[in-house]
């Protein structure tokens, strides 16, 4: 046999194997939070894209929603505007929250709306200010300090407009899907008043996966996914035992976040939540479409009723 044949061979082989995983797809909305390497990575950013074209090609609806935090940062640096954090959010005062407005809803979202056109799709960027997609509240952060009679009291952490989602309105979503677009959201919210606010990527994908009721919320990470405490890799795991993992403090520290935004969201009804390392090519297809993926997969089911391990 021929290197030729042992290649169409081999492609052969990896559509008859995504054939079962289209058809059980087909119609279905996979939210995807896309952030890290794959965000800056010329490679990684078109392998997603394609990714991406490729799912709607095949009729399934994905929702795009990212991040921005380095780009935000980048733009502070050279306004000589300080960032400063509290337990990793950003401080956003009126000044930097215009910054993370254009910067979020400008330049990151047209880049990865025409990142998609010119790989061949149609998309159409929107900020959750648009058509009141993301109503949101300001996030108000406790902080807990014990006296010496060993009392403990709670002091408000004002960091400014940093929110939370209240609730969403998919009618812009399901326009833009129905008119056969891919739907590509910033992370702003607003508030009752009409005050914007920053809110976390991954916080947002999983409400509106949430309010979608999507069949699948895909968190891209720099990380293969998530780890035990030997550092291997768990791959099929129910929400139960994910509440296991993190009462024992297999789940700590950076890591906690997106996981609970994850398990949130699959308790809340989405079919499955996916941890997947971004920094490898085509990742999202191959969580999607093979026998083995490149993540974590956590469902609402101690009986794993999907056919691939992550």
């Amino acid at each position: 046999m021929s290197l030729d044949q042992k290649s169409a061979l081999r492609v052969a082989q990896v559509l008859n194997e995504a054939l079962p995983y289209i058809q059980r797809f087909i119609g279905k909305t996979v939210v995807v939070k896309f952030g890290g390497n794959a965000m800056v990575d010329e490679e990684l950013q078109n392998s997603f894209a394609r990714d991406v074209i490729l799912m709607k090609l095949v009729g399934m609806n994905p929702v795009v929603v990212h991040g921005g935090g380095p780009q935000i940062g980048d733009l502070l640096d050279k306004l000589s505007i300080e960032s400063r954090f509290v337990d990793g959010m950003r401080v956003t005062d009126s000044e930097t929250m215009d910054v993370v407005e254009m910067v979020l809803g400008g330049t990151v979202n047209k880049q990865i709306v025409n990142l998609i056109n010119k790989n061949g799709g149609r998309a159409v960027g929107v900020t959750g200010k648009d058509g009141l997609l993301i109503r949101a509240r300001k996030l108000r952060r406790k902080d807990q300090e014990e006296d010496k009679a060993g009392l403990h009291a709670s002091e408000i952490i004002d960091i400014g407009h940093v929110g939370e989602v209240e609730s969403v309105d998919t009618g812009v979503i399901d326009m833009l899907i129905n008119s056969d677009f891919i739907p590509v959201i910033a992370p702003i919210g607003v508030g009752k008043n009409g005050e914007s606010y920053n809110i976390n990527a991954d916080l947002v994908a999983g409400k509106i996966a949430e309010y979608l009721k999507a069949e699948k919320l895909m968190l891209l990470t720099n990380v293969a996914g998530l780890q035990d405490k030997e550092g291997e890799v768990l791959t099929g795991l129910s929400t139960l035992e994910v509440d296991g993992l993190i009462a024992d403090g297999t789940i700590y520290g950076g890591m906690l976040p997106k996981i609970a935004c994850a398990l949130d969201a699959v308790k809340a009804g989405v079919t499955s939540a996916h941890i997947i390392d971004g920094r490898v090519p085509h990742a999202v297809l191959l969580e999607i479409f093979t026998d083995t993926g490149v993540g974590t997969l956590i469902t609402n089911s101690n009986l794993q009723t999907e056919q691939q391990d992550a």
